[in-house]
């Protein structure tokens, strides 16, 4: 054991000092968020509103001006979409939540006939099958309409306490306005005033790992808003209620990895088979098949590439983040799972992790048997 860590010592000490200054990161990066995080927002606010203000002032516009021209446009956009999307969800839900126990009826009622009529078929089941099976089935559907109607309420709660968020989002428009009107001067100061090993490495992390997650994002809010308005248009088409609802619970279960539409889609299907209601239990299979197809066609042209890391690493790192650090450790966990990756690709950890003792040249193998060697036989 003593010669393991003579040989490994240095590095485990190499990995464990990255490690703590990965965890160093995360901290800092949550403590600042939850003090400053109306600074934060304003960082994505100004990314949205600069593009508009500096074509603005290319025409000729001052820089305040056409700044405040567009913070005033986005604001006006996001209130609209948010107030819009906010009221129309807030009563589809409810109003589905309300539909949820005749639902459960209407299930109950029809699995039970179907019970019922496959034990007239079958001599071999006990007659108190059809009266166990009703009975598991109440405590299955109750348990989940009870599961549904406190996820959608606890939904609608969200929509409906915006205070905080309402607050730094003001708060970042402002922030955003004044940067967008210094932002040049802050750029200069930059150049100047920076030390040029901190230039280097946010020239790295800028263009190796930036701007691969912001094209990433944006392919994959381009495919989740061809999802949304395959689904919003086909359901609306097929007179389906609450399908604004059901089309964004569908893009964001899209968002995220391992689930996808399937998880909202496959459910309702079943239900919909169950209760006999066959014709749209089958075109929402075919709906559900062109997503999926569209998908996969769309996705290698729009995405170009992946970011190199599994879904299923990158949803671990986010939900450990999530329990150590908060959502600040959420949105800062993908930029450092790809920055590492990075630096494995390009060899900086190779070059940071000294490698074990006789790392070139491995020991021997121990001769078969276990006995020891005996050594070269003397000359005679």
């Amino acid at each position: 054991m003593l010669a393991f860590y003579k040989r490994y010592w240095r590095t485990a000490f190499d990995i464990a000092l990255i490690a703590l200054t990965v965890w160093l990161i995360m901290y800092i990066f949550s403590f600042l968020y939850n003090i400053a995080a109306p600074v934060f927002m304003s960082f994505l606010i100004f990314a949205c509103i600069e593009p508009l203000a500096k074509r603005l002032h290319r025409l000729g516009i001052k820089k305040a001006i056409a700044s405040a021209i567009s913070v005033l446009f986005f604001t006006l956009v996001i209130l609209g979409a948010f107030i819009g999307a906010g009221v129309l969800l807030t009563y589809e839900i409810m109003e589905f939540v309300d539909r949820l126990p005749a639902y459960q009826s209407i299930f109950t009622r029809e699995a039970t006939y179907w019970i019922a009529w496959i034990q007239s078929r079958i001599d071999l089941l006990p007659d108190t099958v059809v009266q166990q099976s009703q009975s598991v089935i109440d405590s299955i559907t109750g348990w989940g309409q009870k599961v549904a109607t406190q996820v959608l309420l606890g939904f609608v709660g969200v929509l409906q306490s915006f205070s905080t968020f309402v607050f730094n989002f003001g708060i970042g428009i402002i922030l955003a306005y004044f940067l967008s009107i210094e932002i040049e001067s802050w750029k200069k100061l930059a150049r100047e005033k920076t030390p040029n090993t901190f230039k280097t490495a946010f020239y790295f992390l800028r263009d190796n790992v930036l701007a691969g997650i912001a094209g990433y994002l944006k392919s994959q809010l381009i495919l989740v808003s061809i999802t949304f308005v395959v689904i919003l248009t086909a359901l609306l088409l097929l007179g389906v209620n609450n399908a604004f609802t059901i089309a964004a619970l569908s893009a964001i279960a899209d968002i995220l990895p391992l689930l996808g539409v399937t998880t909202v889609f496959a459910p309702w299907i079943i239900y919909l088979f169950i209760v006999g209601q066959t014709q749209l239990a089958i075109w929402l299979t075919v709906i559900l098949g062109v997503i999926l197809l569209t998908r996969q066609i769309l996705e290698p042209k729009i995405t170009g590439g992946t970011l190199g890391v599994s879904a299923y690493t990158m949803l671990v790192c986010m939900l450990v983040s999530l329990s150590l650090f908060g959502v600040a450790g959420v949105i800062l966990s993908p930029v450092l799972v790809i920055l590492i990756k990075q630096l494995h690709a390009q060899g900086y950890l190779r070059r940071w992790i000294r490698p074990p003792l006789d790392y070139d040249n491995p020991p021997a193998d121990p001769p078969e048997g276990g006995g020891s060697s005996a050594g070269p036989t003397p000359a005679t």
